[in-house]
């Protein structure tokens, strides 16, 4: 395990276009068509990264809690299955439904779109506001594997609670850390 800290997409970068697979309906999703005049929230994630383990069942919470108040969410997983067979399509699909993700969980097999965001780690979290424009990159919260401190998902949770609010979210953001994106050699 690699552990790094995501790079930190400028505060207002329109947020990349993709099309992904689906890896739970087997349908195509395209960022236009989750795209919320709220919030829409990417995340990118992948089934083995223990920093992931610690926080998914807080993924599928904040969804469950901001789902019904407009704001949408997608994960994307970009490993390279070929070393990482924990992550290939049919588990992401199993562990989406183990976990209740209420979202689509899409494959990027070519890892374009991982790039395209400057995803670096997992979890690497991002918030963009209804024109796509991004108010928020970084850590869920400040609990990790092993440090006692509650998964909360504070720190998303509050800029979520900002853009609801109609105000401003706190430019003061702290990075992800997690394990590094297995890229394709």
């Amino acid at each position: 395990m690699a552990l790094i800290e995501s790079k930190m997409m400028e505060l207002g970068t329109v947020a990349p276009d993709f099309t992904l697979p689906d890896t739970v309906s087997g349908k195509p999703v395209a960022l236009g068509e989750i795209k919320s005049d709220v919030a829409t929230v990417i995340m990118f994630i992948c089934n083995h990264c223990p920093f992931v383990i610690h926080v998914r069942q807080q993924l599928a919470q904040l969804a469950d809690d901001y789902l019904p108040r407009g704001v949408t969410f997608a994960a994307i997983s970009a490993n390279d299955v070929d070393s990482f067979p924990r992550d290939a399509p049919d588990r992401m699909r199993e562990m989406a439904q183990a976990t209740g993700f209420h979202f689509p969980y899409l494959y990027d097999e070519s890892q374009q779109v991982a790039r395209a965001y400057g995803a670096e780690c997992t979890p690497d979290l991002f918030v963009f506001d209804g024109n796509l424009r991004c108010v928020y990159r970084g850590q869920l919260d400040g609990s990790r594997p092993g440090n006692n401190i509650p998964v909360t998902g504070a720190d998303l949770r509050s800029a979520l609670d900002a853009l609801l609010a109609g105000k401003p979210v706190n430019p003061d953001q702290r990075p992800s850390i997690g394990c590094n994106i297995k890229w394709k050699i």
